[in-house]
C-alpha cells in the first residue's frame, strides 16, 4: 500500500476514533460552545465568501439539514468575506483544529494553499472532506495525503452553458472569457469547459482574463474587452457575480443588446437578468446540496469503526454532484 493511501486511511481511522468523544471548554461563538457541549459529532463547514449569494445558499442548505438531523450532529458554519482572503480561511481551519471538531467540510479559497492546513487537521485526527473547489492533485501528493472531493464536474457544467451559447452564434464569432481565481481548480475547469465548446463550434476566443470572482473587477475587465474588440459577440463568465459585472459594463458601453453573457451558479440576481434577456444562461450546481452531501459523507466516515476503515485498501472516493443548465425558460 503506498504512502498516499496509508496516510489517508490513518487520518480517517483517527477521525473515527473521535466519534462520541465529549469535548468541553472550547472558546468561541455561542454556536461553537453549544456544539462543544452536545456530545454529538461536531462538523465544521468552512466556506469561501459569504458575500457571494452562492455560499449563503450553501450555508442555508447545511443549516436546514442540521436542523432536520439535530440528533445526529452539531454544525459550526464559517466563511470569509473576500474569496481571496486565503490567510483568513487558513486561520478558520486552525481555529477548528484547536477546538477539536470531529470533521471539517471545506470549500477552499485556493486549491493549493489550503492543502497544508487541511493535512494539519487530518494529522490531528479530524476527518476532512473537500467540497465545491477541488484540491490540487499534485499538492495533495506532495503533502502525502488523500482527501475525498464532493462536488460537481465544473468543466462539464461550463461546457453545457457554452454549447447552448454556440447555438446562438456563427462559426468565427469572437468571444471572451472572464475567469475566476487562476489557482482555483473550479475556475480552471470552467475555463476549460468554455474553451472546449467554443473551439468545437469554431468560435474565436479573442480574450481571457481573471476577475477573481468579483463583480466590480469583472465590470472593469469586460469594459476593457469591449473597447479592444468592437465586434465581440459573447462573454462567458466563470461565475454569476462576474456575469453581473459584465452586464453592467456592456450596458454602460451600449452593447448589452449585441453581446451575449453566460454565467455559472444560478444566483437570484442572475435569474432576474435572464428574465430580462441580459444574461443568456447559467449553470446550477445546487449550492444548497453540495455542503449537505459533504457533511453526510463526513458523518459516514465518522460512523465507520476503526477496524472497518483500516481493512479497506483505499481512502473514501470522490463523489460527483449534479450540474444543470438554466435558461430563461426554466425560471418561474
Amino acid at each position: 500500500m503506498d504512502r498516499l493511501k496509508v496516510s489517508g486511511i490513518r487520518a480517517v481511522a483517527a477521525g473515527a476514533l473521535c466519534l462520541g468523544v465529549m469535548l468541553s471548554g472550547c472558546a468561541g461563538t455561542e454556536e461553537q460552545k453549544k456544539a462543544a457541549d452536545s456530545g454529538k459529532p461536531r462538523v465544521a463547514l468552512v466556506m469561501k465568501s459569504l458575500a457571494n449569494e452562492f455560499f449563503k445558499t450553501m450555508e442555508d442548505g447545511a443549516r436546514d439539514h442540521q436542523q432536520q438531523h439535530r440528533d445526529r450532529y452539531e454544525l459550526i458554519a464559517q466563511g470569509i468575506q473576500d474569496e481571496r482572503d486565503i490567510n483568513r480561511q487558513h486561520d478558520l481551519v486552525e481555529q477548528m483544529i484547536a477546538q477539536k471538531v470531529d470533521a471539517i467540510v471545506i470549500a477552499p479559497a485556493d486549491s493549493r494553499a489550503m492543502v497544508g492546513v487541511s493535512k494539519e487537521a487530518m494529522d490531528a485526527g479530524i476527518v476532512v472532506v473537500n467540497i465545491d473547489n477541488k484540491f490540487d492533485a499534485e499538492t495533495l501528493a506532495q503533502e502525502g495525503v488523500s482527501i475525498p472531493f464532493v462536488g460537481p464536474d465544473n468543466r462539464k457544467g461550463a461546457r453545457m452553458a457554452a454549447e447552448y451559447l454556440a447555438q446562438k452564434l456563427e462559426p468565427g464569432d469572437k468571444v471572451a472569457i472572464v475567469e475566476g481565481i487562476p489557482t482555483a481548480f473550479n475556475a480552471i475547469m470552467r475555463k476549460r469547459g468554455f474553451e472546449d465548446a467554443m473551439k468545437a463550434a469554431g468560435m474565436a476566443i479573442v480574450d481571457s482574463q481573471s476577475a477573481h470572482w468579483e463583480t466590480s473587477e469583472a465590470e472593469k475587465v469586460v469594459s476593457g474587452m469591449v473597447s479592444r474588440h468592437a465586434d465581440l459577440k459573447a462573454v462567458l463568465c466563470a461565475n454569476d457575480s462576474m456575469a453581473l459585472g459584465a452586464v453592467a459594463a456592456l450596458r454602460a458601453a451600449g452593447k448589452l443588446d449585441d453581446v451575449f453573457v453566460v454565467g455559472f451558479d444560478n444566483i437570484s440576481a442572475a435569474q432576474e437578468y435572464m428574465k430580462e434577456g441580459a444574461i443568456l444562461c447559467t449553470v446550477d450546481q445546487h449550492a444548497d446540496q453540495i455542503a449537505v452531501e459533504g457533511i453526510i459523507y463526513a458523518l459516514d466516515i465518522l460512523a465507520a469503526t476503526p477496524f472497518e476503515v483500516l481493512a479497506r485498501s483505499d481512502t473514501p472516493q470522490d463523489k460527483e454532484t449534479s450540474v444543470d443548465l438554466v435558461t430563461a425558460g426554466d425560471i418561474e
